[in-house]
């Protein structure tokens, strides 16, 4: 009688972090540089300029942007309300989701507002270095929102199929955590300062 042996099995690796939760913390950590290095040609050319910003270019929006701020914090404390609720299987978690992907929709919709208002009033990509920096900037915070808002709302769906795991929830959570992170750094350096 043959006896075939078996290979050795390996032990099974017991995995830390899920892989698109590391995948996601890379990423961001290169856009965190990325922005830092779009904040800092920003500071550059500002603090080269005699005269800043621009007289003839219009005025940010301060206040109105203030309260969009607050708009897009108060998603990412919801987004965190729901993820705690959905890991303590609370059914709660859904209004918290949705509320949070509401505001964040209104954050990108009143930045639209906004952008239309300046380029109305004449600012634009070309108008002046302000113009460039602050579409380039802001433009690409909200291409990140808007891919962001993508991920809620898939999250939101696979809440409701009952299909969400923790590790696409947190995966989605890094990145919008990000997002609403970096927009009072932005609108500290291109709106106020």
């Amino acid at each position: 009688m043959n006896v075939i042996a078996q290979p050795p099995t390996s032990p099974k690796r017991h995995q830390i972090v899920p892989s698109g939760l590391l995948g996601m913390i890379i990423f961001t950590l290169t856009e965190m540089m990325f922005f830092l290095a779009l904040i800092s040609s920003f500071l550059i050319i500002k603090a080269r300029s005699s005269v800043w910003p621009p007289l003839d270019q219009p005025r940010l929006p301060i206040e109105m942007t203030a309260f969009n701020t607050i708009l897009l914090l108060l998603s990412g404390v919801l987004l965190f309300k729901g993820a705690r609720a959905f890991s303590k299987k609370e059914t709660s978690s859904k209004s918290f989701m949705l509320s949070a992907i509401v505001l964040a929709a209104a954050f990108v919709l009143l930045q639209g507002y906004e952008w239309v208002a300046l380029i109305t009033a004449g600012l634009t990509l070309t108008s002046s270095s302000l113009g460039s920096f602050f579409y380039t900037i802001v433009g690409l915070h909200a291409l990140h929102a808007l891919i962001a808002i993508g991920m809620l709302i898939y999250i939101y769906r696979r809440l409701l199929m009952g299909t969400l795991t923790e590790s696409i929830l947190w995966t989605t959570e890094v990145f919008w955590y990000f997002v609403v992170g970096v927009w009072p750094i932005l609108y500290w350096q291109v709106y106020l300062a």
